[in-house]
């Protein structure tokens, strides 16, 4: 490709390292897996062209192993990391030392990396840029400010932990007299995760969807968005299906979104892909921005199959230097997606994580189901990291349509020897709430104890 990319080091497992090693092998792009001593034999070390060992099965003396991962690249040969999601895919460290070191670090500057990565920091900057934010805090220091805070803006509210993601430091509070033991625990699980303690407070959504934005930006000053997706169905702040476009919007509510996304990109002049994500009232038809995620997302397959755009391309291209080919007006969205994400645990323990061998593996296919795996008859579920297995996507002409498709592809999708939420999602994606588009980020706790495995069929 032009402006030369010519060997990339895919510093991430599972599903996002086979689909990175995808899309460079259609650009012509030589790739290097950096893989731990428990993925030494994942599918990716065969697709790969070749794979380095960064160390031991411990995410942290691996593949969140700043200096492990610069070494695997320089003494590769490559010139450029793509850290796919997750990991350290939004830290301003690696790509500070893949700048130090004369490599392409495959996504945002190390300064949109920290800017957004801090929450205060990014709710200063939406506001800035004419988002609005939810109404809340700077960082709170004693119980008196966060009291002081849920008095002005209304009980319930949130504390969040400002390096905060995944719901870590995050707790929900309906009696202001909860606020003293509530900082304690959030700053001590946040300092714990993250690394830092600080915490803000911010009003509480109760009747909440949650709609994202994705949004693309070169080197040039070119900002476009792909559209939105609904991700409101979430287990512990985990999305668990997710959909585009998101179903139900006002016209006038939609295009608000874009337009508040695309000038927070503008704000930060902002390279490569990223998402703006939402919460949006159910009740007013309000929306408000929740945080920035400076990288691909888990859910990015819907907006590719509505819009027939490689995100993982274009991330590869924008970071070669080249421009966006393509602007606003030539992006068309046709039909609709869902994903449901397949992992490895057992819904009806609680979700206990199920580690193992797959003994089977028999995912569904047909026209418009993309399965996006690393997973393969023998392969070993480990214990060290998340339990996500596949994603399977799907495409038709209306929602209804992508619906029905979904659950009939979850009901040809064997797999043995691991315990899997295939059930489960059958069960959600069929249920009233999803069909009529008024589900939102508490549903799955609502209808949770519905559930059996009788219960999807």
């Amino acid at each position: 490709m032009s402006h030369g990319l010519r060997r990339v080091l895919v510093a991430n497992r599972g599903e996002i390292a086979v689909r990175i090693v995808h899309a460079c092998q259609e650009l012509g792009i030589e790739t290097v897996l950096a893989v731990s001593e428990a993925d030494r034999d994942s599918l990716g070390t065969r697709l790969a062209d070749r794979a380095v060992c960064i160390g031991p099965a411990r995410a942290p003396q691996s593949y969140l192993d700043v200096a492990r991962v610069v070494t695997a690249a320089t003494a590769t040969g490559c010139d450029a990391v793509h850290p796919g999601y997750g990991f350290l895919s939004e830290s301003a460290a690696l790509a500070r030392a893949c700048t130090e070191h004369g490599l392409t670090f495959v996504g945002p500057t190390a300064e949109h990396l920290q800017a957004m990565g801090d929450k205060i920091s990014a709710r200063r900057l939406a506001r800035e840029a004419g988002v609005p934010i939810l109404p809340g805090s700077e960082q709170v220091r004693t119980p008196e400010a966060a009291q002081a805070v849920a008095r002005e803006v209304g009980l319930p509210v949130i504390v969040k932990a400002s390096a905060g993601g995944g719901g870590r430091g995050m707790k929900v509070v309906t009696d202001a007299a909860e606020l003293p033991t509530v900082l304690t625990t959030a700053a001590a699980e946040a300092a714990a995760a993250f690394g830092d303690p600080t915490l803000y407070v911010e009003r509480f959504v109760r009747n909440a969807r949650h709609v994202e934005v994705q949004v693309l930006g070169d080197r040039h000053g070119h900002v476009v968005h792909l559209g939105e997706r609904d991700c409101s169905l979430q287990r512990r702040n985990q999305k668990v299906v997710e959909e585009a476009p998101a179903p139900g919007l006002a016209p006038q509510v939609r295009d608000a979104l874009h337009a508040a996304a695309v000038r927070l990109a503008r704000r930060l002049g902002y390279e490569s892909a990223g998402t703006v994500e939402f919460v949006l009232d159910r009740d007013t038809g309000e929306f408000f921005f929740l945080e920035m995620n400076t990288r691909i997302q888990v859910e990015h397959p819907v907006t590719e199959l509505v819009t027939g755009i490689d995100l993982v391309q274009q991330q590869l291209r924008v970071a070669a230097g080249e421009p966006l080919t393509f602007g606003q007006d030539d992006v068309v969205h046709r039909g609709h997606a869902v994903e449901c994400r397949v992992t490895a645990e057992v819904p009806g323990e609680d979700f206990r994580p199920s580690a193992g061998r797959i003994t089977v593996w028999e995912p569904p296919g047909g026209p418009n189901i993309r399965i996006d795996t690393h997973c393969v008859p023998g392969y070993s579920v480990p214990v060290y990291y998340d339990s996500l297995l596949a994603k399977l996507i799907v495409h038709a002409p209306t929602r209804d349509e992508a619906i029905a498709r979904a659950r009939a592809a979850l009901r040809r999708f064997t797999v043995e020897g691991v315990g899997t939420t295939i059930g489960f999602l059958d069960f959600l994606v069929g249920r009233p709430e999803f069909g009529d588009a008024t589900m939102t980020t508490h549903t799955i706790a609502d209808v949770i104890g519905e559930f059996t495995p009788a219960a999807a069929a």
